[in-house]
């Protein structure tokens, strides 16, 4: 089996992104609010944008199972309070859950977060539970960054992100940290934004102690892991500098580097640097890059194709193409184990 651990519903149907504008619309003018029960989105055209995108890419490249959640750049933390965040993140999860139960076999859900800048983190901890426990949410996406490119949140060892991490240990369930839309005009979203809360994310760990508190906790940095694997020279040498232990001693049990990454010396080094069992797969298609690359041909999100060229083991490749996602998301091994796979 292969398991993408990373898809986002980037083509949901037009009603989802009108019902955000008109929300967007309402902070300023409440008579344009939308119907607080969210958009009108009937199943067919659920159907009609999974089936002709997502899913076509799935059956074309081979991939059987993906792990879905909202669309990143939409989450946009950093727009109105926390009670519209709120709103927001309940509908959009409510959708991927509908894509999951329309499609059992072929999408498992993840959730969104409330969250919004300069508030308390522990607010969203009662959609950590729904989406978990009532939508069947396999992880969380969490963005260490609601403000949108400038960085006013704590970094994610301060404790005031631990109701957070004692709720994620308590319903096993692992966090896939990852940023939304810049809005700081020196930070192009996909390009820069993303890579630089991937890389400054894991600066984060590598600087603190939450591991020590957290021994069971899970977290993925997606897109390789942004600049980590290959400065993984530089990182070891500011452990020392620091006065902390080797990284590999003190991270690689809990953080994880997914394979969206788009061309193969890419994925080489990162399952040259980094141990196989720390690597899963993933596309993020449909995602940032949806281009034809000329060089091969070949879309530049076609993942499978770099790491099956990778070298690996037959083993090893079992494990970065299933056995890794199994392990690291315990409730997304249960839903397969009792589909009988």
């Amino acid at each position: 089996m292969i398991i993408d651990i990373h898809g986002h519903y980037t083509t949901a149907p037009a009603p989802l992104g009108q019902w955000r504008d008109a929300q967007v619309a309402a902070l300023t003018d409440p008579l344009r609010a939308p119907d607080p029960a969210g958009p009108a989105i009937g199943d067919d055209e659920i159907r009609e944008s999974i089936e002709t995108n997502q899913l076509r890419l799935m059956d074309e490249r081979g991939v059987d199972v993906t792990v879905f959640s909202p669309r990143a750049s939409f989450m946009a933390h950093h727009i109105g309070d926390f009670a519209a965040s709120a709103a927001w993140a309940r509908i959009c999860n409510d959708l991927c859950h509908r894509v999951s139960e329309l499609y059992p076999d072929r999408f498992v859900p993840g959730a969104m977060l409330p969250q919004s800048p300069g508030v308390d983190p522990a607010t969203v901890v009662p959609e950590i539970e729904r989406a978990v426990l009532e939508l069947g949410a396999v992880t969380v996406n969490l963005n260490p960054d609601p403000s949108g490119g400038h960085w006013t949140a704590p970094p994610l060892t301060d404790r005031s992100w631990y109701p957070v991490w004692e709720k994620l240990v308590e319903l096993d369930v692992p966090a896939m940290v990852h940023v939304s839309t810049s809005c700081n005009p020196a930070f192009h979203t996909t390009g820069a934004h993303y890579l630089n809360a991937d890389t400054t994310a894991f600066m984060q760990l590598l600087a603190g102690d939450l591991f020590a508190d957290f021994p069971e906790l899970r977290l993925v940095i997606p897109h390789g892991g942004g600049a980590v694997p290959y400065h993984w020279g530089r990182f070891r040498g500011l452990a020392q500098a620091l006065g902390r232990p080797e990284p590999e001693e003190s991270l690689l049990r809990n953080v994880f580097f997914d394979t969206c990454v788009y061309h193969q010396p890419g994925i080489d080094l990162l399952l040259e640097v980094m141990p196989v069992e720390n690597v899963l797969f993933a596309s993020e298609m449909v995602g940032a890059v949806r281009g034809i690359d000329p060089r091969t041909g070949h879309h530049f999100d076609d993942t499978r194709r770099y790491v099956e060229k990778a070298g690996l083991t037959p083993e090893d490749l079992a494990a970065v193409e299933e056995r890794n996602a199994r392990r690291v998301y315990p409730r997304l091994d249960a839903r397969l184990a009792a589909q009988g796979r």
